[in-house]
């Protein structure tokens, strides 16, 4: 996920608390750790605060970036914890029909059993932090107009980034916080060498699958390892049978005492977006046509790649990774929507932001500016909107299967022309080794007969469109404005070469001009649809740039007006590192019903019916029958926990996340919220949001009893029978 630096989105979220912070809400960014010292300590924190803003310390220096997930360091030989679910993309990619991962399961005995990730897969292990925000306001001052502004901070951000990478092996990345009042230089040591090295089988990792997902109680063994390898000379590599484990500095210890409800946990690790203070105009167009539109497609093609599943194999396990990540953002909008009516979310948005805009207007001439901004902000958002539909529709079909690679290799033929600083980001040099591991293992999660089903159905959504928002140059691709326009289209398609990937790869290196002149009909395709897509680029690039002036005003009198009324302000997440801080402890569902912190053992087998996604391991089933606890018995539930809810503040990009005790020990890894908090990216529920995770205990029973896998367990330091 890119950064906000260039979104439209407003957004910063408010700790509403008279005399500073409380546990619970808020996504902190490690330099305000000394300014909510006093909230750590008073919530439980063990540590001096200060080691917390010691990023490189223990134990932050153990929490890594997947680019993507989160994960961390638990032993001195790279072996890195994250969720089953964000280590299952890896799992499918070495699955086949006859050799299912993601079925059975992986252990790796030994080191040398152990297998890719993948050519893309990264493991991002932060090394520094350096404030920007004088060069990017003078870059953005500096600019004759709304375009300049938006290539005069991508210029900075790639001579920053250029800089910053300029000893081989780190990444780094430009962010931004409120709105671009505050920017901000990550450099990461990038590992590129990444294996599986243990995921428990599917029926323990993602028991309960979709139909639990964002739902308590839960009872999955959400967690896998990974091991991270560099080069013979101890330095990032691509993958090589010849490397080594990557020796970390830091790495977490197993919690020795018993979790319990109250006690104090937080979480570092990298959220992806909230926008709990976006326009309210913004917020509206969300609730009312992004979310229902977008959920009405992805059920209509999970359908699609189901049924075709259920015929074939091959569609099955290709397509196993790709339906599941839409069936959790499909859920996750319809909990959202929920969420929005059950507290009357638009209604309060609407509320706070005329609250500021009635403050603005009482100040005079010192609000005007900040009122202009806000004007500007509204119509950027309405113009983006007005061609909605169609930048959807349009959108997926470039991005999607072979006509997405065909789109690819175009433009990088296009920007590779340039010289590396004036190229698109994602088409440098330094995106050359992720752009062709994509299309190295694009066979593995493709399958060409699903892929003209996919094409099928986006090409009759185009044909849908109004005649103001069609494509001309798609419009002559087809030939037409029907379902023969569309067969025959599919037929031509159909005769591609780029459905193999040594075809694929022979055009990564090919000019322009050898795409312009090509019959392959993909690139056809692909060479027709380019003029528009960078001309709706330039279109956006010039709403951004008017954005970068607009936006920091708004959110300056926004932080004013609630700190004034003693408020605390803490950014918006963008997929930089946060700190979550709070207690374990269970909620009240809007029913009535009283939920307990901790699930049970035995609940896992009360739960099985044998049918998937309830198809708990038979051994499983034995092990809890016997009462065989495995020395891991917690003395106050009389069994083994399972998963344990906590207050603390998350959204996606924060599976995985190590959950910490007082002490800075792993007591579990975060992997959910429950159905209450979906909505909090945009509006923070204290008394219903809840952070789901689970316990090492039971990571830790798994690993002994049912899918054992004592050499793990010896290199975490872990007794196998406590």
């Amino acid at each position: 996920m890119r950064d906000s630096t260039l979104t439209l989105g407003v957004a910063i979220a408010l700790l509403a608390c008279a005399g500073g912070a409380v546990a619970g809400e808020g996504m902190w960014v490690p330099q305000q750790l000394p300014e909510i010292a006093g909230p750590l300590k008073k919530a439980g924190l063990k540590l001096n605060p200060k080691q917390l803003a010691d990023l490189t310390g223990d134990p932050m220096g153990a929490v890594v970036s997947l680019g993507g997930c989160t994960a961390s360091f638990v032993s001195p030989q790279g072996l890195v914890a994250t969720n089953h679910h964000c280590a299952y993309g890896a799992i499918q990619l070495n699955s086949t029909p006859e050799r299912n991962l993601m079925r059975d399961g992986f252990n790796a005995a030994t080191t040398a059993q152990e297998v890719s990730a993948g050519p893309s897969a990264r493991i991002f292990v932060l090394d520094s932090i350096q404030d920007v925000t004088t060069q990017a306001r003078d870059a953005i001052a500096a600019a004759p107009d709304a375009l300049g502004r938006t290539r005069a901070l991508e210029a900075l951000e790639k001579q920053l980034i250029a800089e910053c990478e300029r000893e081989p092996g780190y990444r780094c990345r430009l962010f931004s916080f409120f709105g671009g009042t505050t920017y901000r230089l990550f450099r990461n040591l990038e590992i590129r060498d990444v294996r599986l090295a243990y995921a428990p089988p599917g029926s323990v990792g993602n028991y309960g699958g979709e139909v639990d997902n964002w739902m308590w109680p839960r009872h999955t063994g959400d967690f896998a390892f990974y091991r991270a390898y560099v080069g013979p000379d101890g330095k990032p590599a691509p993958f090589d049978p010849a490397n080594k484990p990557y020796a970390p500095k830091r790495w977490l210890k197993f919690a020795t005492d018993p979790l319990e409800e109250g006690d104090f946990v937080m979480v570092a690790g990298y959220p992806g977006m909230t926008n709990r203070y976006a326009l309210a105009s913004d917020f509206e167009a969300t609730r009312d046509w992004t979310f229902p539109v977008m959920g009405r497609h992805l059920r209509n093609v999970v359908a699609l790649v189901e049924e075709a599943g259920k015929r074939d194999p091959d569609i099955a396990v290709k397509y196993a990774s790709t339906v599941r990540s839409w069936q959790n953002v499909m859920k996750n909008y319809d909990g959202q929507l929920d969420g929005f009516r059950r507290i009357d979310a638009g209604a309060s948005k609407r509320r706070e932001e005329d609250a500021v805009l009635q403050w603005l207007r009482g100040r005079g001439e010192k609000g005007r500016a900040a009122l202009d901004a806000h004007a500007r902000l509204v119509a950027l958002g309405d113009a983006a909107r007005a061609t909605r539909e169609r930048d959807l529709v349009f959108g997926q079909l470039r991005s999607m299967g072979v006509l997405g690679a065909a789109t690819q290799l175009y433009r990088l033929s296009i920007e590779r022309a340039k010289p590396d600083a004036q190229r698109e980001a994602g088409f440098q040099d330094r995106d050359m080794a992720t752009l062709r591991g994509n299309l190295e293992q694009m066979d593995r999660r493709y399958v060409p007969a699903m892929d003209r089903k996919l094409q099928q159905y986006w090409l009759r959504e185009y044909i849908k469109l109004p005649a103001g928002q069609r494509v001309a140059a798609l419009d002559g691709f087809l030939g037409g404005n029907d379902e023969r326009a569309i067969e025959r289209a599919l037929d031509r398609l159909a005769k591609t070469r780029l459905t193999r990937s040594d075809a694929r790869l022979d055009l990564f290196d090919d000019a322009r001009a050898e795409f312009e002149q090509s019959k392959d009909p993909a690139i056809q395709f692909a060479v027709a649809i380019m003029p528009t897509v960078l001309q709706l680029e330039e279109e956006a690039k010039a709403r951004a740039g008017d954005a970068l002036l607009a936006r920091p005003v708004f959110l300056e009198a926004v932080k004013d007006h609630k700190t004034g009324q003693g408020r605390f302000v803490y950014p918006d997440a963008n997929s930089s590192l946060r700190i979550t801080f709070g207690n374990v402890t269970g909620y009240t569902k809007a029913d009535g019903s009283v939920q307990p912190a901790f699930t049970r053992l035995e609940e896992v087998a009360a739960k099985a019916t044998g049918v998937e996604p309830f198809d708990a391991p038979q051994v499983q089933l034995d092990a809890i029958a016997a009462r065989n606890f495995g020395g891991l018995k917690d003395r106050r539930l009389g069994t083994v926990p399972v998963n344990f809810l906590s207050d603390l503040d998350i959204t996606g990009g924060n599976s995985g996340s190590p959950v910490l005790d007082a002490r800075g020990r792993l007591v579990g890894l975060a992997f959910d919220g429950n159905w209450e908090s979906v909505s909090s990216n945009w509006v923070f529920d204290p008394k219903m949001t809840r952070m789901i995770s689970v316990d090492q205990r039971y990571m830790r029973w798994i690993m002994q009893e049912v899918f054992p896998a004592p050499q793990l367990l010896a290199e975490m330091g872990v007794p196998e029978k406590p």
